[in-house]
């Protein structure tokens, strides 16, 4: 198993969690009564919420609505493919070798 492989293997399922975590926490906000300090919403925010608080600082509200999960999403989406995908950087290098 070479370098590559284990790349793959271990960004490919972590890109898709991450993806995954930030699309429930776009549903979390449609219930600003919950909780995200008890389970299992908290299962959701702790890892999320690092990545949302510096862009947070960036880009501000839009009518009232955070939509930094929805950036992440699209981050977290763009990096897989571009590394995972069909033509990804990874995908390709491996078939060199």
């Amino acid at each position: 198993m070479t370098a590559i492989d284990i790349a793959t293997w271990t960004l490919g399922p972590l890109l898709a969690l991450m993806t995954l975590l930030f699309i429930l926490r776009i549903v979390l906000t449609w219930y600003p009564q919950v909780n995200l300090n008890r389970l299992p919403f908290n299962l959701i925010a702790w890892p999320t919420e690092p990545f949302l608080i510096p862009l947070r600082q960036l880009v501000p509200p839009i009518g009232g609505v955070d939509i930094t999960p929805v950036i992440w999403v699209g981050i977290f989406s763009l990096l897989r493919e571009i590394l995972l995908g069909q033509q990804g950087l990874l995908t390709m290098f491996a078939r060199l070798h």
